[in-house]
């Protein structure tokens, strides 16, 4: 094998990451105009209200609460503030659909919650208000509660790579602890805070399990109601080059902030913080504020759902469920390998050319990370269904053959819909290990006869397994909890946890699907496990907060 080989591998598995966006892009124009003129006159303006609603609440919220709480776990001592500052990144093991499982069983009007109000008050059931759960402001909630760890992870880095020297100047100018963190600290860790944030609004649009659970219609609730309830593939295409217009502006947001800005570095003259301690009262308001997320997203949810799995009756280990098991976890591992491998290919033709195609390369394989994934699956089933269909009728006329559904029927189109979603995450943590890999390391294994794949097998995998085992978890941990897609692609006959745990969520079978959820937030938490074990660390690398980027997501 040559190194043009591996080059053409490169651009073969970039192509297939833009495919499928360009396919939803012209799927959009294939109806007619009076499907473009009831879109518009219906269901566009609720959609758009409702999904910009949703993206501000749970922008503006991810935002004050992640960086809050990394600048109190950075700066100050307090009563837990070791554990909690590890314990904040637990709720990304959370998919947000499985947190809305667990609260609609806790908060819905047969609940504990409900139920113990109504056995101390007496009221009944028309006696009283109860915040609803099933409602925008329940799915902000829970999306908030997932998604702040992206801005906190990210914050947290930034502010620990600040000198004090800038912040202690302020103080010495008369400024108070808080006019200093709003005046000097807060605005040298915006690019982290904003990217963090954009990261969790981009999550916010993909989403499909919680919104649709508690029925608010956003563009990714419209478009699966397009394909399935109403059938009409060209009102679901248009609604996803809507969903994707805005999905690519808020990817150019992104880099556009995070090019003209730079998180503050350490500088020649480097100096840590002496970190005063929260006495009294105080400390433990700090410690409450902290904890509070940590509740929220993690320790309340996860006995819910023990306590639901429990009393459901389910046995985890019975044939239905192993099948079950067997099917996430086999199409998990194929799309990571595959995901994986590409990454390896695209970074590798980056790295040995660096030229400008390259760079185009790279932007064009990470686009799916900001695509929806039921746009990415749009994009690939209209034309594999036309392709299909031709093959059909082709074979059919000739040899007498029905073939059916060859492509769209199969597992190998939810694979290539995970390539295209998460290559991003598997290209990004692949170059975070390359990075560390010297230059001149090409050049002294070019000099010893180890050109091409030779170079690539011999001399940077083995630099970088640990980033490649990386990117192979994150993966595959994303591809087990991914809906959208799934629920799209997915083969009659061919079920998976997160498939199993929606349908039985939506026939309100909340005891059941607590099952499958609880296996999908076990997944979860292995690489957040891994997060937190760097985070426990003494010595926290610089970097180590600009590495995650879109590499760990919910799903």
């Amino acid at each position: 094998m040559s190194e043009r080989l591996l080059h053409r591998l490169a651009w073969i598995a970039v192509i297939l990451c833009v495919a499928p966006i360009v396919a939803a892009a012209l799927a959009a124009f294939t109806g007619d105009l009076e499907t473009w003129r009831e879109i518009l006159s219906s269901v566009l303006p609720r959609y758009a209200r409702t999904t910009l609603a949703l993206v501000a609440i749970v922008g503006v919220s991810t935002a004050v609460l992640g960086s809050v709480t990394a600048w109190l776990v950075t700066v100050y001592r307090f009563p837990g503030v070791r554990l909690l500052e590890v314990a904040l990144a637990l709720p990304l093991a959370f998919p947000a659909y499985v947190l809305a499982y667990a609260y609609t069983s806790l908060l819905d009007h047969p609940g504990p919650v409900q139920t113990l109000l109504r056995d101390v008050t007496g009221w009944g059931p028309r006696d009283y208000w109860f915040p609803e759960i099933r409602s925008l402001g329940g799915a902000a909630l829970m999306l908030t509660i997932v998604l702040y760890p992206y801005v906190y992870l990210l914050a947290r880095a930034s502010f620990r790579q600040q000198s004090a020297n800038a912040f202690l100047v302020a103080r010495t100018l008369g400024r108070s602890p808080m006019k200093a963190f709003l005046r000097v600290a807060l605005p040298m860790a915006r690019p982290a805070i904003a990217g963090g944030a954009l990261l969790a609004v981009m999550e916010t649009i993909a989403d499909y399990g919680t919104v649709a659970f508690f029925n608010v219609q956003t563009f990714a609730t419209g478009i699966y109601q397009a394909w399935f309830s109403l059938g009409d593939r060209a009102a679901a295409a248009q609604l996803s080059l809507c969903l994707l217009s805005f999905a690519l502006l808020l990817a150019g947001l992104e880099r556009a902030q995070r090019g003209k800005a730079r998180t503050a570095g350490r500088g020649a003259r480097f100096e840590t913080m002496e970190r005063p301690r929260l006495r009294g009262l105080a400390g433990w308001l700090a410690t409450a504020f902290c904890l509070a997320p940590v509740l929220l997203g993690f320790i309340v949810p996860v006995v819910m759902l023990t306590v639901m799995a429990v009393g459901s009756g389910q046995n985890l280990f019975d044939a239905r469920y192993l099948s079950l098991t067997q099917n996430s976890v086999l199409l998990a591992g194929v799309a990571a390998v595959l995901t994986v491998t590409g990454a390896i290919l695209i970074g590798f033709r980056a790295r040995t050319r660096p030229d400008r195609r390259s760079r185009l390369m790279v932007v064009g394989a990470g686009l799916g990370y900001a695509v929806p994934g039921g746009v990415i699956a749009v994009g690939l089933m209209v034309p594999m269904a036309a392709l299909d269909n031709i093959i059909d009728r082709v074979m059919e006329a000739r040899f007498g053959i029905d073939t059916g559904l060859l492509i769209t029927g199969s597992i190998w189109l939810m694979v290539t819909a995970y390539f295209v979603r998460f290559m991003a995450a598997a290209l990004n943590a692949f170059d975070s290990g390359m990075a560390t890999v010297p230059l001149h390391y090409d050049a002294i294994g070019r000099s010893l006869g180890q050109s091409g794949p030779r170079l690539l097998w011999r001399v940077h995998l083995p630099v970088a397994r640990t980033s490649v085992l990386t990117a192979l978890l994150i993966v595959f941990v994303d591809v087990m909890k991914e809906l959208p897609a799934t629920l799209i692609l997915h083969p009659f006959n061919f079920q998976t946890l997160a498939v199993q745990a929606h349908r039985l969520a939506s026939d309100e079978r909340l005891a059941e699907a607590a099952v499958p959820s609880m296996v999908l937030v076990a997944f979860g938490l292995i690489p957040v496990a891994l997060l937190c074990r760097t985070l426990g660390r003494e010595s926290v690398p610089s970097d180590a907060g600009a590495r995650i980027g879109p590499a760990i997501r919910p799903g």
